[in-house]
């Protein structure tokens, strides 16, 4: 593992920013309030952080895909079809209410997690990748778990 560029680690931090905000709101009934009428409902709590943790699973596809494309033959073919895997699984499973919805958000990234690793061990990826994307994972999972255990 080598050191996370800064334009990576800053553009990965402000990703952040919906899932901390979430979590905040969640957690805060003042803040919710004000994030509600300042915002709109849809931009405090579970609402931002599943909205927003569905699009980003479908723009880790597309970043996997992109990886894909360094391998050739039947390692590429495997790569694109493991690189649809995270669009979809927002795609189906973020239904069924804030609980559960945000319960598979949590594999759903966990699960990202460990094609990070195949990519990075199959060298798809820059050597910084698994130090961002775990650190990215952390925070994620911690934030999603405020909706889901609280």
């Amino acid at each position: 593992m080598s050191r996370i560029p800064t334009a990576p680690l800053v553009l990965g931090l402000a990703g952040l920013i919906p899932f901390v905000w979430g979590a905040l709101t969640y957690l805060s009934p003042a803040l919710q309030a004000w994030g509600a009428g300042t915002f709109g409902p849809r931009f405090v709590g579970p609402y931002i952080q599943l909205f927003y943790g569905s699009v980003i699973l479908s723009f880790m596809s597309g970043v996997l895909w992109g990886f894909a494309t360094k391998a050739e033959g039947s390692q590429a073919a495997t790569g694109y079809a493991l690189s649809v895997i995270p669009a979809l699984w927002a795609f189906f499973m973020t239904g069924g209410g804030p609980v559960s919805a945000g319960t598979n958000l949590i594999f759903g990234f966990l699960g990202l997690l460990l094609l990070d690793g195949a990519f990075a061990r199959w060298g798809l990826t820059p050597a910084w990748w698994m130090s961002l994307r775990a650190l990215l994972t952390t925070v994620v999972v911690a934030c999603l778990a405020v909706g889901v255990l609280l």
